[in-house]
């Protein structure tokens, strides 16, 4: 069973590679281990990791130190996640002292991310966006984890009150919720689709495309892809259809590499960039 939380795995996913990979090695050093969590995959913490990544109990304790020392020197002071009320639909807000943008994260699936009251989210933790949520405010963005009832126009006036550039990112069918509110007056300053429902050749009559009908409403935008997307809704063919599509409004940043395990349409195949956290984060976090 591991001992690492959730949050506590999506900071070591975060985490730059030299400076993981220099203080593991040093915190193994020290306690004389052979264990690293170098190549840990990004699971959640439910999961208990198998094969080569399996670890002793030990080689956690390395790692949580590692999590924990690199907190302090990235963090400075902890960040609080809190639940907010859009007119009964409960979202998540973490929010950094002093944000320099911000940033709507729309799950896919059904997009009910459960959430507590104290910031705490019981739905979705597997789902690439919300598995990632402190990797974006670790980049000095506010952060607001959407449930799929939360109205995207009174998200993006909210997040705006508390720092512009506001981004929606939305993966798989939160890319359709996200061009749902953009079609009912939401205007984001920026858009990211992450293994979108782009177009009829994505697999699905029912896509970004078909929703706004013309280009004219979609804020610049960028889709984020992996060229290996075995989803049938998601499929690589609709990337250029919508990009051609778009009238210079969008650009895509294709994905390749990273693993790929069960169904082709859940958070842990290419269509959910498995062991690719850190890039995705890190495109489009800067994406703005």
């Amino acid at each position: 069973m591991s001992m690492l939380t959730g949050r506590e795995l999506e900071f070591l996913a975060s985490l730059q590679t030299n400076w993981r990979r220099l203080y593991l090695s040093e915190v193994g050093r020290l306690l004389k281990q052979d264990d690293t969590c170098d190549d840990l995959p990004e699971v959640p913490s439910s999961r208990q990791p198998q094969g080569k990544y399996k670890m002793t109990i030990y080689g956690w304790m390395s790692c949580f130190a590692a999590a924990a020392m690199l907190a302090g020197l990235s963090f400075g002071s902890a960040l609080a996640d809190e639940t907010v009320n859009f007119g009964g639909s409960r979202s998540v807000l973490i929010k950094p002292k002093a944000p320099h943008g911000s940033v709507i994260l729309m799950a896919g699936g059904d997009g009910a991310i459960r959430a507590g009251d104290h910031g705490d989210i019981h739905g979705m933790n597997g789902n690439q966006l919300v598995r990632t949520r402190h990797a974006y405010a670790a980049r000095g963005l506010a952060v607001l984890v959407a449930d799929a009832s939360t109205d995207l126009s009174s998200a993006v006036q909210y997040m705006a009150a508390i720092k512009r550039p506001v981004t929606v990112i939305g993966t798989s069918k939160g890319t359709i919720r996200a061009a749902e509110g953009i079609a009912r007056g939401a205007r984001p300053d920026a858009l990211v689709l992450t293994s979108g429902f782009l177009s009829s050749e994505s697999g699905s009559g029912y896509s970004v495309m078909s929703i706004l009908g013309s280009p004219a409403s979609l804020p610049r935008t960028l889709v984020i892809h992996h060229s290996q997307d075995g989803c049938r809704v998601t499929l690589p063919a609709g990337v250029d259809p919508f990009i051609k599509w778009s009238a210079g409004r969008a650009r895509v940043a294709w994905i390749n590499g990273g693993n790929t395990q069960g169904d082709p349409c859940e958070a842990f195949s290419h269509h959910g960039f498995n062991g690719q956290d850190g890039q995705i984060v890190g495109i489009a976090a800067s994406f703005r």
